[in-house]
């Protein structure tokens, strides 16, 4: 039976228009946008949790649990289906990167119309997953979930309402990457972690040159880049987040009347500009505050844009739940 691909799976499967030309965005796009885009892949902060390596024989489906963060499919071997919460299905194959929301059930399958199933109900350790037979699997998966932040403040995947898959087999050194993430796993030698971020950071390069931005981007983050305008004003929140922002001071930045930017802003990350900035300014915080010991609180609070310990630190504990000094002593 054929399968359908409704449009809320989000498909990828050749470059888009913006990535034809040039590392990135390609030159049709401005100088602005490029410079800024390379910011945030130099800056990215990503924390990956333990993979697991999921095996399915031909006639099972594994369903998987909605996790509390960003989950990641990469195929190894083998071709099935991925089927987000809805029964939304997209057909996979090797080189085939899969990204699932926060939150979000979704079933791994493989063979047609499979009569049986495995059910996760809870995070599995590290190690191997089996639906079937370990044997001779027919679908070979590599499942673990990721964080990925600007500068530990904007969370790049925060706003992804449907599973997005991605054909990366132009990214033959994907797969390379993603058995360097597992191998690493196994090691006992120090600094196994700083390399699977590293590895996982360049897979993520590779799914933001693929991603295309027309008609619907699925990155809202991404989708503002395509405008210059919005572009600048999100770079000044990210460079300089204790600055005295304002919605008209922003808009003026990206040279638009306060209504228009504050619309569009809005349509773009799903919150308002204001918004963004506290929350910058919050993870900003959290990030002098467990890796800065010589800074004080006030400093920390300065640097972010208070001038009051105080509002700071009710800001500070609405945020995070947590006061700024409990954070300190915890870390």
């Amino acid at each position: 039976m054929p399968l359908l691909r409704p449009p809320r799976c989000a498909v990828v499967r050749k470059a888009c228009p913006i990535v034809q030309h040039a590392v990135v965005f390609g030159r049709r796009a401005s100088y602005g946008r490029r410079v800024l885009l390379d910011k945030l892949l130099a800056n990215l902060a990503v924390d990956v949790e333990p993979f697991a390596l999921c095996l399915l024989s031909a006639g099972w489906r594994l369903r998987l649990p909605g996790l509390a963060g960003v989950m990641i499919h990469f195929v190894l071997e083998g071709r099935g289906v991925v089927r987000g919460p809805d029964g939304e299905a997209h057909s996979v194959a090797p080189f085939w990167l899969v990204v699932v929301p926060s939150g979000t059930r979704h079933v791994l399958e493989s063979g047609d119309a499979p009569q049986h199933e495995r059910r996760i109900e809870s995070p599995q350790p590290a190690g191997r997953i089996v639906a079937g037979s370990s044997d001779a699997p027919d679908l070979t998966v590599a499942c673990g979930t990721v964080r990925v932040r600007y500068g530990s403040s904007l969370g790049l995947f925060d706003h992804l309402h449907e599973v997005l898959a991605v054909d990366l087999s132009v990214f033959p050194e994907a797969r390379l990457a993603f058995e360097g993430i597992l191998a690493e796993q196994s090691r006992t030698d120090a600094g196994g972690r700083a390399m699977a971020a590293a590895l996982m950071t360049q897979c993520l390069v590779y799914l933001f040159r693929r991603l295309c931005s027309a008609p619907q981007c699925p990155l809202p983050w991404l989708s503002a880049l395509e405008d210059p305008r919005l572009a600048r004003a999100i770079d000044r929140i990210l460079q300089e987040p204790g600055a005295d922002h304002t919605v008209d001071s922003l808009a003026k930045a990206a040279a638009m009347s306060r209504s228009t930017f504050a619309e569009r802003f809005a349509a773009a990350f799903e919150r308002s500009p204001m918004s963004v900035v506290q929350h910058v300014r919050m993870q900003r915080a959290y990030q002098l505050l467990t890796q800065n010991g010589s800074m004080s609180i006030e400093e920390v609070a300065n640097r972010v844009g208070y001038s009051s310990r105080s509002h700071f630190s009710r800001a500070f504990k609405k945020h995070h739940g947590v006061s700024p000094t409990a954070c300190r002593v915890a870390r």
